[in-house]
């Protein structure tokens, strides 16, 4: 794949200014990020292809690929959270997770989506315009803001990682936490050796997800370089091809 190529094609994307600043200056600023080789070889069709991104992001393809359990994952996710809270999400979401996220969050909670990729920036705020406790900006996700978060919610990014991205994101994550804050971890995990679909997601997985088996393999908690500072606590779903994993600041 021509990486230069792709680059040259992801446009990028508007910095957000408050009103004093419009008002001084009626330019556009624009931002950005390097994006990692490994994404756009691996992901380009996925996430930065406008087509494909316009197909991809709905609902129906959300369930087709959780096999029909997005709403519980969702449901367990959002247990660990409370309304009013602040919450960081990295990554952009495909589906209604995100809006289910700020109406569970309420008017008066606060969530920051960040994402690496200005086309998915730009479609999450057009999907949640009209919520103003949100906020999406263009961000790589080992370097979240140094901002303090009541929660963070990884929802099914770690296995889009290479090894040592998903140690430095898991670190990054675990730092954005005030002292009684949880990072909440939703992600695929090896399924029972008897689950129906273990060689059909282990043949996906081989095809168009070469990271993923590294959750089949290690525990997220084994990703912390100071595992020892959380508690950690994890669930799994569906045999065992999904897991939950919180861990809270001891």
């Amino acid at each position: 794949m021509n990486v230069a190529r792709i680059r040259r094609r992801l446009a990028p994307v508007p910095r957000l200014r408050s009103q004093q600043e419009s008002s001084a200056n009626s330019g556009v600023e624009t931002i950005q990020l390097e994006i990692p080789d490994y994404l756009l070889n691996t992901y380009d069709w996925a996430y930065a292809d406008p087509r494909n991104v316009a197909f991809l992001d709905r609902e129906i393809v959300v369930k087709s690929i959780l096999w029909a359990q997005h709403k519980k994952l969702q449901r367990v996710a959002f247990e660990e959270i409370e309304a009013g809270q602040s919450v960081l999400q990295p990554a952009s979401v495909y589906g209604g997770f995100s809006l289910n996220l700020a109406q569970h969050l309420g008017p008066e909670g606060r969530l920051e989506i960040t994402d690496i990729l200005p086309i998915q920036v730009l479609r999450c705020r057009q999907k949640l315009r009209a919520m103003p406790q949100v906020t999406v900006r263009l961000a790589n996700a080992r370097y979240p803001s140094g901002k303090l978060y009541d929660r963070v919610c990884c929802y099914f990014l770690l296995h889009e990682m290479p090894d040592d991205y998903q140690r430095a994101v898991t670190d990054a994550l675990l730092d954005s936490i005030v002292p009684d804050g949880k990072v909440i971890f939703v992600d695929y995990h090896k399924p029972h050796w008897a689950h129906p679909l273990k060689a059909v997601m282990s043949c996906v997985f081989n095809t168009l997800e070469p990271y993923a088996k590294s959750l089949w393999r290690q525990e997220i908690s084994g990703f912390a370089t100071h595992s020892e500072k959380f508690k950690w606590r994890k669930e799994t779903y569906f045999g065992g091809l999904f897991q939950k994993v919180v861990a809270e600041r001891r």
